[in-house]
């Protein structure tokens, strides 16, 4: 098998060098040319229409990272863009109080999601998941948290500890997604001084195969907060608006006290949500302050209201669950194919592809064969994160999902030859 031939990404890495001069490595968090394949992946990106991208060189890629989950329906989706121009042109967006798209928002949402009986709205994920913990400890005068997934940037959950006291985390116990034993000794250890267990109800763990929920491990999470007194956070920044409308807990039927959202629900508008009962809300009304200029921003919810319309009116969900299980069929049935220690995990609306060591304990050819499938995908002009899962979104078309099928099956094909086992 032909190695593809390399993307010439000139424009790329000299934006990239002046970038170094300006900003702290050049560009800051996921996005950084270290969690991608230096050298192979465009660093700029120049405009997104639909499902597909073109970087500052004119590659064209079709995507799958969705602007790492918020894109639901596809870039530059003109019904929601039109109705946010429209309130910049008619209304405005930044004024001194709030405009009553609020309570709009926060009524539809309260519609759709199991846990929500009031909203609070913010910016970010990592906004929404700190102060539904500012919430939780708030509420029940406790200090200690249980987490399981990825919550942001923030002091108290952050993976690196660069420039944050240990103090600001040393109250902060991670446990593993369906682990349910684990969290059992854990409570039983802290479980009258815990305030929250904050989880991703899906599991989608950083740089590793995603996994569903074991029967009774939800259940068991949910009776042991019951049982010590603890508030139930659903970290459903990516999969609500994208499982289902009413998220992974609507999916999966187990309610949580508290619920984080984002990404999905406004179509790539920065927009975040805790919602959850009335009586843990209300905290946050007397007992806690949050507060952001931007906060009160009325284009987010302007976009998130659009969003969820079209979500509700076309079935959107429907058809991304459809297509996306007869993708993953198909590249199910590629990947079984190749002895290159390449797994497939996820569901529809979200998988991943990744590479297991092999029995002999290899870990360098895993990542040979990891950077290797990566990059000729990228070449091939398709876009996948080599560390972060991927995403389906309304505007991938069966023929877009074929040609990805192709493009996995070749790239698969030149690992096991060029790095056979």
């Amino acid at each position: 098998m032909k190695e593809t031939k390399k993307l010439n990404l000139t424009k790329s890495l000299e934006l990239f060098d002046e970038a170094l001069k300006l900003i702290p490595g050049g560009v800051l968090g996921a996005r950084k040319p270290t969690d991608f394949i230096q050298g192979e992946y465009p660093i700029f990106l120049e405009e997104g229409k639909g499902c597909r991208l073109i970087d500052v060189d004119g590659n064209e890629y079709i995507d799958f990272l969705c602007g790492y989950g918020p894109i639901i329906l596809g870039y530059r989706e003109e019904e929601v863009d039109n109705a946010v121009i429209d309130q910049i042109r008619n209304k405005g967006f930044c004024l001194d109080l709030t405009q009553p798209f609020q309570n709009a928002l926060a009524k539809k949402i309260i519609e759709l999601v199991p846990s929500a009986e009031m909203c609070a709205f913010l910016k970010t994920g990592s906004d929404a998941t700190s102060a539904s913990i500012r919430i939780a400890r708030a509420h029940t005068g406790r200090v200690k948290v249980m987490r399981c997934g990825y919550h942001g940037w923030h002091e108290w959950c952050v993976e690196m500890k660069g420039g944050i006291p240990e103090k600001l985390y040393e109250d902060v116990y991670e446990f593993h997604y369906n682990d349910l034993d684990q969290l059992e000794d854990l409570m039983k250890k802290h479980g009258d001084q815990t305030a929250a267990i904050i989880m991703t109800p899906f599991g989608h763990p950083l740089h590793q195969k995603m996994q569903e929920p074991k029967p009774g491990f939800l259940e068991g999470v949910r009776a042991l907060a019951d049982k010590y007194g603890a508030v139930l956070v659903y970290d459903e920044v990516r999969t609500c608006f994208r499982m289902s409308l009413g998220g992974a807990q609507g999916y999966y039927g187990v309610t949580p006290d508290l619920s984080v959202l984002g990404k999905g629900m406004a179509n790539g508008y920065a927009i975040s949500v805790v919602a959850g009962k009335r009586d843990l809300m209300m905290t946050a009304a007397s007992k806690l302050f949050i507060s952001s200029t931007f906060f009160g921003n009325s284009l987010p919810y302007i976009a998130a209201l659009k969003t969820i319309e079209i979500l509700e009116r076309d079935k959107v969900l429907d058809n991304i669950w459809a297509k996306g299980e007869r993708f993953l069929k198909k590249v199910q049935a590629v990947i079984d194919k190749y002895d290159v220690g390449a797994e497939l995990s996820g569901v529809a609306p979200m998988f991943f592809i990744t590479f297991r060591v092999g029995e002999d304990g290899n870990r360098q050819l895993r990542r040979e064969r990891r950077q290797a499938f990566f990059t000729e995908l990228i070449r091939k002009g398709f876009f996948f994160a080599p560390h972060h899962h991927a995403y389906i979104c309304y505007r991938h078309t069966e023929e877009d999902l074929e040609k990805t099928v192709q493009a996995i099956d070749e790239s698969l094909a030149y690992v096991q030859e060029t790095y056979p086992g």
